[in-house]
């Protein structure tokens, strides 16, 4: 059994991806710990991190510590903490059940979740809580104990003004710039929807990564609050807020080990709603060839789940399966994606596809409200211009320019056109493919880099004629991505005729 030891501090310059302190081996065998053990560290605070030994990089009687953990523990370079065994935390044995297949109690879950927030999980502990999560899954009622669990470890914020409206995409189609045009037709029908988005982790721009090229999409909480009941509607991203703060820590793991469990998503865009005090919501899922839900079926499976996990959680979920084939409309990328977005919003009646959708999204959120014939309603906002009066309320509150034009955004200074090398249609667009030129360009980190595509699956071409745009913002990545458009060109062109069969010899 180890003792308490009271050890000098020393600051060592390592970015850890976890907490963790350098003991000497002696210190180790005193305080009782091994190798990744865990050990509690007491300043002013109290911090658990992860044990690495050594003896020749740290003196006995000293902890190296990494200077994050300095400021958790409250103590500085030279000062002096107490260190003491710390065993592993009882959540460790739920996620080995959660392993084997069993059921989790509401209190199960909500100490792995804690536990999570207070880093006293090692990352492997979690990865394979995820991991088993991924092969097991979870039943409904552990997914709305998951979400709860998740949304209570951040703020909560309650509105004055209710109903509280809300939208989400599951993403995974290129060109989904919808968002803002929803939002200003809905807020133009008086209906509050305080709508927070992402930014890029896998695609190409997200909503967040285009709306910040027009005014700023940082909000606090307060601020959110305000703007929706004065505004009703903004575009915030969910990353400045602290809204379901797990969630976040969660994705950082997750996403090198490529898997996104169902049960693990579905808490993920719930607890947030959840955070953000949401009565209504609409869940857009975009289906087909190359999204996250690739198939008419997997996207129904997911609808009832989300609708199921509302009825759990006091919400009121519809779902949209909408068409995600290729992209929505002709522009990806920050700058392009926002001018075309605009557009729409000054009066444009293309891309007609991006129109739409957009229309019938928010025609849902309206008829959810209580307004009949929703989509034809959204259209005559769209058409009127009320949508674009309150999408400039909505830039101005969260401090855009009132003048701002769709012609403001501008695309990379360098660019290529690819052409078609045959005469054909278009077959089919990869959207992965697509989205590997854009980022190639370097979208979404260079605003002005990304695709403007001209033709859409079925439509004639020509030998000689433009297939797409790519702009960058320096030569370099221009080149970079016109190569990627090379090694994985995004569009397939085939004829009508697929073969000839005959019964004699063709001449």
């Amino acid at each position: 059994m180890g003792i308490d030891m009271k050890l000098i501090v020393k600051n060592y310059d390592i970015d850890a991806s976890e907490p963790t302190v350098l003991l000497h081996d002696n210190d180790c065998l005193e305080i009782g710990v091994k190798e990744n053990d865990r050990v509690s560290i007491t300043g002013s605070r109290s911090a658990v991190a992860l044990v690495s030994r050594s003896d020749t990089l740290v003196e006995e009687g000293t902890v190296m510590m990494p200077a994050a953990l300095l400021e958790r523990c409250g103590v500085t370079d030279g000062g002096e903490v107490n260190v003491v065994y710390c065993q592993n935390p009882d959540s460790v044995r739920s996620i080995r059940r959660k392993m084997d297949g069993e059921k989790l109690s509401k209190e199960e879950i909500e100490s792995i979740v804690t536990d999570i927030l207070n880093n006293k999980l090692s990352k492997i502990e979690i990865s394979a809580w995820l991991t088993a999560l991924y092969i097991n899954g979870m039943d409904i009622d552990e997914i709305a104990d998951f979400t709860k669990a998740m949304a209570n470890t951040g703020d909560i914020i309650e509105f004055e003004r209710q109903p509280v409206f809300d939208f989400h995409s599951l993403g995974g189609v290129p060109g989904n710039k919808i968002t803002p045009i929803v939002v200003s037709i809905v807020a133009a029908a008086g209906i509050m929807i305080p709508k927070l988005s992402s930014r890029a982790i896998s695609s190409a721009c997200g909503t967040s990564d285009f709306v910040e090229t027009f005014c700023n999409v940082e909000m606090d909480a307060d601020s959110l609050k305000r703007v929706s009941e004065e505004v009703g509607g903004v575009f915030a991203w969910g990353g400045a807020m602290n809204l379901a703060p797990v969630d976040d820590m969660v994705i950082k793991i997750e996403h090198p080990l490529g898997i996104n469990p169902r049960a693990q998503m579905l808490a993920s865009i719930m607890s947030k709603k959840v955070a953000v005090g949401a009565t209504h919501l609409l869940v857009d899922i975009p289906t087909g060839s190359g999204t996250k839900v690739p198939t008419i079926e997997v996207a129904r499976a997911y609808a009832r789940d989300l609708m199921d996990l509302g009825e759990k959680l006091d919400m009121h979920v519809e779902c949209a399966i909408t068409y995600a084939d290729q992209p929505v409309g002709n522009a990806v990328g920050p700058n392009l994606e926002a001018r075309e977005c605009i557009r729409i919003l000054e009066g444009n009646k293309h891309p007609a596809s991006v129109v739409e959708k957009a229309c019938d999204c928010a025609g849902i959120i309206l008829e959810m409200a209580g307004i009949p014939n929703g989509s034809a309603r959204a259209r005559e906002i769209l058409d009127s211009g009320e949508a674009h009066k309150k999408f400039m309320e909505i830039v101005v509150a969260q401090g855009g320019r009132p003048d701002l034009k769709s012609d403001d955004l501008v695309p990379g200074q360098y660019s290529e056109d690819i052409i078609a090398t045959k005469s054909g249609y278009i077959h089919s667009i990869h959207n992965k493919d697509v989205v590997a030129i854009a980022k190639a360009a370097g979208a979404p980190n260079d605003k002005g880099a990304g695709l403007m595509i001209y033709l859409k699956k079925g439509q004639r071409v020509e030998a000689g004629e433009k297939l797409f745009t790519i702009y960058a913002d320096n030569e370099a990545k221009l080149r970079r991505a016109r190569e990627t458009a090379m090694k994985y060109p995004p569009m397939d062109i085939e004829g009508m005729l697929i073969k000839r069969v005959s019964s004699v010899p063709v001449r």
